[in-house]
This record gives C-alpha cells, sequence and structure tokens, in this order.
C-alpha cells in the first residue's frame, strides 16, 4: 500500500499565536519540521506552498458578520467598539483571545487545508498532510478553543463545492470535534466521526453517542466518547471497530482526518492514559482504509496536542513518515532496535530550550508504566458507549 505524499505547509500559519505562555503555540509545527528534516524524511519536492483562504471560501461556514469582526479585531490596535465586541465572537476569553494579524493568519490556516484538499482532489498527489491545520472547534459565529476559523470544515465545503466528493471526516483529537459535525450536521454527503474523551469532564462538553446528525443527515454523524484514563488497547478496540463500519458504510470519495495527539498520558489538557502507540497505529488504519475506499484519496490535518516538547513532533512524524510509506515507519512496526532511537542532533538542538527531558526514541517504553487500576471498568463502559454507537451500522 503506497500512494504519493504531499506535505503542505506556509511559514505565516506560524503567525497563529495568541501569546508567547499559550498552549496552542507553533513551536509544536517547527518541533515536528526539524524532527522530519533531521532524519531526512521530507524532499523538498514533496513540499507545497499554500495559499490564504478568500473570504468567499471562508463565508461557506463562517457568517459575514463574524468575518467582519475577525478582520477588525486583526488590527494592530482595534477599534474600541469592536474591543467591546469581542466576547460576542468569542475572541476575549483566555483560550482564544483576539490577537494583531489574526485573520491574515487564520486565513492561512484554512487556505492550507483547502490546498491539500485541492492537491488530493485533483489527483496531484494521492494524499496530502497539513499540520498546520485542525482548527475544529470554531463555530459559524464564534470562536472557540484556540479556534478562530475552521479550516476542516471550510476545506470540506470546498470539497463538496468543487468537486462534489462524499467526505468522510475523522477527528482523532481527544476533545471532540464539534465545529466540523456542527456544520455539516444535516448534510447526508459529509460524514463526521469523533473519538474523544466524554464530554462529561472535558472542554467542549458534546460529542455523545446520541449526537447522530438530523434530518438527512442523521446517520452521518458518530461519536465515540470514552472514560478517562483510556488505555491504548481500548481506545484501539474502539476506534478500529467503529471506523472500519462507519467508513464501509458511508463509502466515501474522501477522507480527511484530524490529527489532535492530547489523549497521550503526558498531555496536561486530558485525562486520558494512553502511549505513542496509538499515534503509530491510528494513520496505519487510515490509510488503509483510503486505500480500500477512495482509491487513496486522504487529507490529514494537525490539531490539538499541548505537551508540545516530548509528545507532538514524535506524533505528528509518524503520521507523515505512514502518509509518504517511508521506510522508517516500517522498522518501527517492526520494533527494529536499531532504529528506535530519535536523531541526537534534534535533541541536543532542542533540549537547551526546556527543562523536560525530551524522549531519545520514537516509541514509549510501555514497561516503565503504571497501569490503571479501574482499567477493566474503564474497558466495560467504553465498549458498551461502543455497541450504542454501532446499533445502527451493519457489520463489516
Amino acid at each position: 500500500m503506497s500512494g504519493s505524499a504531499l506535505f503542505v505547509h506556509h511559514d505565516k500559519t506560524m503567525n497563529y499565536r495568541f501569546h508567547d505562555h499559550h498552549p496552542f503555540h507553533p513551536i509544536r509545527l517547527q518541533l515536528t519540521l526539524d524532527l522530519l528534516s533531521d532524519i531526512g524524511a521530507i524532499a523538498p519536492s514533496q513540499m507545497i506552498f499554500s495559499r490564504p483562504a478568500s473570504e468567499e471560501e471562508l463565508l461557506r461556514i463562517h457568517q459575514p458578520g463574524y468575518v467582519e469582526a475577525v478582520k477588525a479585531l486583526s488590527q494592530a490596535m482595534p477599534d474600541p467598539e469592536w474591543i467591546g465586541r469581542a466576547d460576542q465572537y468569542g475572541l476575549m476569553d483566555e483560550d482564544t483571545p483576539y490577537f494583531a494579524g489574526m485573520h491574515e493568519a487564520a486565513s492561512y490556516v484554512a487556505g492550507g487545508t483547502i490546498t491539500a484538499v485541492e492537491t488530493v482532489m485533483s489527483g496531484r498527489a494521492t494524499h496530502a498532510l497539513h499540520l498546520g491545520g485542525g482548527l475544529h472547534h470554531a463555530l459559524s459565529a464564534k470562536a472557540a478553543g484556540f479556534c478562530v476559523y475552521n479550516d476542516a470544515a471550510v476545506a470540506i465545503a470546498y470539497a463538496r463545492q468543487n468537486y462534489g466528493a462524499r467526505v468522510l471526516y475523522v477527528d482523532t483529537d481527544v476533545h471532540h470535534g464539534d465545529g466540523v459535525q456542527w456544520s455539516f450536521y444535516s448534510d447526508p454527503e459529509v460524514c463526521t466521526y469523533s473519538i474523544h474523551e466524554t464530554g462529561k469532564y472535558l472542554f467542549p462538553g458534546t460529542g455523545n453517542v446520541n449526537e447522530r446528525g438530523e434530518h438527512q443527515g442523521y446517520g452521518a454523524c458518530m461519536n465515540i466518547p470514552l472514560q478517562p484514563y483510556t488505555e491504548d488497547d481500548s481506545w484501539m478496540e474502539c476506534f478500529e471497530e467503529s471506523i472500519q463500519r462507519l467508513t464501509d458504510y458511508f463509502k466515501p470519495d474522501l477522507i480527511v482526518s484530524l490529527h489532535g495527539c492530547d489523549a497521550h498520558a503526558l498531555d496536561p489538557l486530558s485525562h486520558m492514559h494512553c502511549s505513542m502507540d496509538i499515534y503509530n497505529k491510528m494513520p496505519a488504519l487510515l490509510h488503509k482504509l483510503a486505500h480500500n475506499y477512495c482509491e487513496g484519496r486522504w487529507v490529514a490535518v494537525g490539531g490539538g496536542g499541548y505537551d508540545m516538547w516530548r509528545v507532538v513532533p514524535r506524533a505528528w512524524s509518524l503520521l507523515w513518515l505512514e502518509m509518504s510509506h517511508h521506510p522508517l515507519k516500517q522498522a518501527l512496526d517492526l520494533r527494529d532496535a536499531s532504529l528506535m532511537s530519535l536523531p541526537a542532533s534534534w535533541i541536543e538542538r532542542w533540549q537547551g530550550q526546556t527543562q523536560l527531558p525530551l524522549p531519545t526514541e520514537w516509541l514509549d517504553d510501555l514497561s516503565r508504566w503504571e497501569g490503571i487500576p479501574r482499567r477493566d471498568e474503564i474497558t466495560t463502559k467504553n465498549r458498551e458507549n461502543l455497541a450504542v454507537a454501532l446499533q445502527d451500522y451493519p457489520e463489516v
């Protein structure tokens, strides 16, 4: 299984930055780019520069008044009248505060994901990765959860408008992909899937199993909410069965997947206990599904992930290694000890910038991890939710 893959990037996406101490920091992307560069995994011929989304493209998802507000609050010194209205648009809280240059930066994020979709749907490449994307919480008229423009939804709307594509959106971020879900909740041609920590304990508080779509879109929405402290085996059991069943039921023309890596045990903004293993296995399964159902058409974006030193660079690099069919990925799957180490050059370059000890290997050594005492109870509850989510979908 292979297929050509292109890596979509533009330096202006690095300007999507709220402030130096905000958890959604573009250094995550730079760490990943450096790691891939140090192992020689990205050739210049595999890079493609993106463009900003046009206002017309943004307005397929976002309301005109909201785009106007984002533009106004992007000025170096916004008009006090707009500052007084910022809270109305979700741009005043500590999660998603307005910042200078916000509209341009967010437009480049959205445009990057559109570029990835165009690259795949035009046949230029079979797969495309835009790690700068993944702003899945933005709503039609409100910013939320670090997200200003919903690049995934905007790009899916582009695929529908320009290619009539039937799109399966797969969200593996630990936070429910609410903004994308609500954008297409009644659309039978866009199926949204999200596996995440239950909203009982985690932002945004949505993503229940009974959120299944509405009107003509009923059944084109699946949520797999998992219990806090879920570990690798239960996560992958739920993911494998549900995504296989849903893909076979929906039969998409294109898979768009979002790869937040915040279900890792080290992530400070969730309560899960997964390891790097799920970030090695999930892309492989999506890769297989893309070839089995979509002639390989697969677009992937980044997303959350807030242990930016120890988790994000490894997880996102593993995604690219899978998409690009890099030989190191096969070696890691075989647990080839001679190739498990991260490059010393990358560790040396970045270790001085964090007090956390950087990892030395691609995958986690689970023999050193303590198990979760409630493992059986958590697994049982996750299976119960899985059964409810799958009750209307035939077995493959």
